[in-house]
């Protein structure tokens, strides 16, 4: 593409990054190599360092590509869930012995691998409150290798200060690590704000259509980036060439559907903040949203989830979450499809009896992009 490295348009390069016509043919889509192995020109002689498709695959190189320009960064490295990402991740900068920082609100999954798996091999982790700059400072120690954020947080919509928290890693000798699920490259690029590294799970946003799981790590420095490649290669856990495939037709239409979704979260929220059943509501869009001044200043809308609490208290959390019909209930989120969930007993329920531990009493939402009106009559029904 003619003056490619000129392009800074996010849509163009969604659209674009990494996915040239094929020269082959002309495909305008990159084709799925679905292949194990590759002919070698004589022993080690590699046509364009294709070996083994664990190592590198065609499919995989250019969603690997198109993030990477998506997010900022000089590397990406797509994998075959988000928790392998992020266990390659912890593994390649930590050693038994090291220490991290953790949100005192994230994903399930990441508080389960850090407490149950990377525990039991050495790792040390404290949970701390992100918002308070001073209290993340006071939990660094000598041994902490990496901040890990979530911003927006999983589930509770918190708020982290990216740029504030960069200073406080770089003085520790720490990396900074963005979970960038919520928000998606499209509204936050953690890079810019001086994180040195970007998890995403791709099955969300990314993706966007509920039909692949896989996840992603995005770097600036090219050094980082060739030893996560080579934990990569050597753990194994990477994207196989027709979820990449899927997950690059996906991100092509991530700024228009992220566009919506905003748009659908927004509305929903307005509507919970006035319903008598509802107790509280957690949005980083609303003006009273702990946190919201910080979104405003580094994202560029404020993302398709919405949580609330319900003022008759869990049961009544339960009822909504099985009361909806365009709501499914389901795990995950970033589908079009608008999703329902009760993290205390779902998404969250390896939490419990932890300091992340969930409210009982509150309700998930993942909106989608369907029509507005209609996703706001299905929460009227549920609510009651």
């Amino acid at each position: 593409m003619d003056g490619f490295n000129d392009v800074t348009g996010f849509d163009t390069l969604a659209i674009h990054a990494g996915q040239e016509p094929d020269p082959a043919t002309g495909a305008v889509v990159p084709p799925i190599y679905q292949v194990s192995t590759y002919k070698q020109d004589g022993i080690g002689g590699l046509r364009g360092g294709y070996e083994y498709s664990r190592t590198a695959n065609p499919t995989r190189a250019a969603l690997e590509e198109c993030l990477a320009a998506l997010e900022g960064g000089l590397r990406g490295l797509a994998f075959a869930s988000g928790m392998a990402a992020e266990d390659t991740l912890l593994r390649t900068i930590c050693k038994p012995g090291d220490h991290v920082v953790i949100p005192d609100d994230a994903y399930g999954g990441t508080y389960r691998l850090v407490s149950k798996v990377l525990s039991r091999w050495g790792l040390e982790y404290d949970p701390v409150p992100l918002a308070d700059i001073a209290a993340v400072r006071a939990a660094v120690r000598p041994e902490t290798r990496a901040i890990w954020v979530e911003t927006p947080t999983n589930p509770l919509l918190g708020i982290a200060d990216i740029a504030a928290l960069a200073q406080v890693a770089a003085e520790a000798g720490a990396l900074l690590v963005v979970d960038n699920t919520f928000a998606s490259p499209y509204l936050q690029r953690p890079l810019a704000l001086g994180a040195d590294v970007v998890v995403h799970s791709t099955t969300k946003y990314i993706g966007g259509h509920s039909d692949v799981v896989g996840g992603a790590l995005i770097v600036s420095d090219i050094a980082l980036g060739a030893e996560l490649a080579f934990h990569q290669n050597s753990m194994g856990a990477v994207a196989g060439p027709f979820d990449a495939w899927l997950t690059l037709r996906g991100v092509k239409t991530l700024g228009v559907r992220m566009d919506r979704h905003c748009a659908n979260a927004a509305r929903v929220a307005e509507f919970l903040v006035g319903h008598p059943r509802v107790a509280s509501v957690r949005y980083p869009g609303l003006p009273d949203h702990p946190g919201h001044d910080v979104a405003v200043k580094q994202m560029r809308a404020f993302g398709g989830m919405v949580s609330f609490q319900l003022a008759d208290g869990e049961e009544a959390a339960v009822r909504v979450c099985e009361g909806t019909d365009l709501f499914i209930l389901g795990e995950s989120l970033g589908g079009v499809e608008s999703l329902i969930e009760h993290p205390a007993r779902m998404t969250h329920a390896s939490a419990a009896g932890s300091p992340l531990e969930v409210p009982a009493d509150l309700v998930r939402l993942s909106v989608g992009i369907e029509d507005a009106d209609d996703l706001l009559a299905d929460l009227e029904r549920a609510l009651g």
